[in-house]
């Protein structure tokens, strides 16, 4: 028996809010809960990452960095929501823009065995270009391309990917994305 989290995140300092809601098993590791995270917001995948709860934090460990994050590779949701009773986890996205998002672990069910997981049932708004600035940076990046006469109009609009509008998710994409993921770590489970 499968049991999965519902969890809502959101895109801290977000104008217009970007939010998704997720399906995820329990025995998800935090590596693959970032790769749901990253195709389910659309990002690339580019930066580092941790996830944070309380005084511990849990990503890539850099030999170089004794005092970094402990491994997501090692460690399942189930066993953070276990260990420290969290019902918020912060992943934090890129060290130098800090997309700060806020995980809100809701129910916990008994899974579907005929359907993949993990599964992005909705969104809104979309996923700020990648090394835009941070939310800072964002809020300029969206007044320069909505004015013509912004000075900064030209390069924001070069970076901006083609018809880019805050407001739209694109959650088919998204879903088909989560989708891939879900279909590639079942195949793994099953060797």
């Amino acid at each position: 028996m499968m049991m999965i989290a519902c969890l809502n995140v959101s895109l801290e300092g977000m104008e217009p809010k970007v939010t998704r809601r997720l399906e995820v098993p329990c025995d998800l590791r935090l590596d693959r809960l970032h790769q749901t995270l990253q195709a389910a917001f659309g990002w690339d995948d580019s930066h580092l990452w941790e996830m944070i709860v309380g005084g511990s934090g849990w990503g890539i460990p850099d030999p170089e960095w004794p005092d970094g994050p402990l491994d997501g590779r090692k460690t399942t949701l189930a066993e953070v929501i276990e260990e420290t009773g969290a019902k918020i986890l912060n992943y934090l996205y890129d060290f130098g823009d800090d997309w700060e998002h806020r995980i809100e672990i809701g129910n916990i069910v008994e899974g579907d065995p005929e359907t993949d997981f993990p599964l992005l049932l909705d969104g809104a708004g979309r996923c700020p270009p990648e090394d835009v600035g941070g939310p800072w940076g964002y809020c300029d990046f969206l007044e320069a391309i909505a004015d013509p006469d912004h000075e900064d109009h030209a390069h924001w609009s070069e970076w901006a990917p083609d018809g880019f509008d805050a407001n739209e998710a694109h959650l088919k994409v998204l879903q088909a994305d989560v989708a891939k993921l879900a279909k590639k770590w079942k195949s793994k489970r099953k060797k």
